[in-house]
């Protein structure tokens, strides 16, 4: 018997696109919603989904799904209002976060906001964000600033450099600043949601640096404590830096980014986003 739940779960990953993106809308956790979709597909007896490494898109018999689900899930709302249970106005704010902002910086952004506002979180990756708010499901997103972003929708956060990051007693880490070439004999720790990914490994390549890789990761937290250890060395933004760990300078690699806070087109220039602004971290 197809649930409630189920035409949840099935509308927020047609939302999402994303199975990571999907959990986080509607406070799940991934194990559950992939659960929760295979479920839906046995009842129904077909595919609901297209998978990929990028997205997750509509199967033909997804897109019939679809204006069935929705036609439900109001039904149910209807329902509720029959029933008297009103449904709270939540959240105050949808927000997005850059996967790759450091804790201490989410701690320091997010602690005057929800002493004020209610606010639903979802975090992810640049383009998955803009994407998100560019279709009206996020009113602000916390992200890298771009050339193109309108300078009247944003609150600007930090402007931080990029650092090659050793362990307390590496044999650099007494060293303010290193030639590229220094470090062709280093093991190295990929972060793979570094935003600059492709920029880094042009600029080691082009000085003649071809390091062996102890670990490839998407978790900066991983990656840093592997830093701490030992394991290897890595680049990231200064603000990741963990206990045990020293930012060096490497000779030409002079990556900076901008955080800002953005506003989407949909979110008009209210009191809650002239809140937000004065609570936001100075650039």
């Amino acid at each position: 018997m197809i649930k409630r739940s189920h035409i949840r779960q099935f509308l927020a990953l047609v939302e999402a696109e994303s199975f990571t993106l999907g959990a986080s809308r509607i406070h799940v956790t991934q194990p559950t919603l992939s659960a929760g979709i295979a479920d839906l597909e046995r009842i129904l007896g077909t595919k609901l989904f297209l998978r990929s490494k990028r997205r997750v898109k509509l199967s033909d018999a997804g897109q019939r799904f679809l204006a069935i689900a929705r036609e439900i899930d109001q039904n149910f709302k209807k329902a509720d209002r029959f029933s008297g249970i009103v449904p709270e106005q939540w959240p105050d704010i949808r927000l997005g976060l850059l996967k790759t902002l450091s804790s201490a910086m989410v701690e320091e952004l997010i602690r005057p906001l929800s002493s004020r506002f209610s606010i639903e979180i979802t975090e992810g990756s640049d383009a998955e964000l803009r994407s998100m708010a560019n279709k009206g499901r996020l009113d602000a997103i916390v992200t890298i600033k771009r050339e193109t972003d309108d300078e009247n929708r944003m609150i600007s956060i930090i402007r931080e450099p990029y650092r090659m990051f050793v362990s307390d007693d590496h044999p650099l880490a007494g060293r303010t600043e290193v030639d590229p070439e220094n470090l062709a004999g280093e093991i190295m720790i990929a972060r793979r949601s570094c935003e600059i990914l492709r920029e880094t490994s042009q600029f080691f390549t082009r000085h003649g640096v071809r390091p062996k890789f102890a670990m490839r990761s998407e978790n900066d937290d991983w990656c840093m404590k592997l830093v701490a250890v030992g394991v290897g060395i890595t680049t990231a933004p200064l603000s990741l830096q963990v206990l045990k760990t020293t930012p060096i300078s490497v000779r030409g690699y002079d990556f900076n980014r901008n955080i800002a806070m953005i506003f989407s087109a949909h979110f008009n220039e209210t009191q809650i986003s002239k809140e937000m602004a004065a609570v936001a971290m100075p650039g």
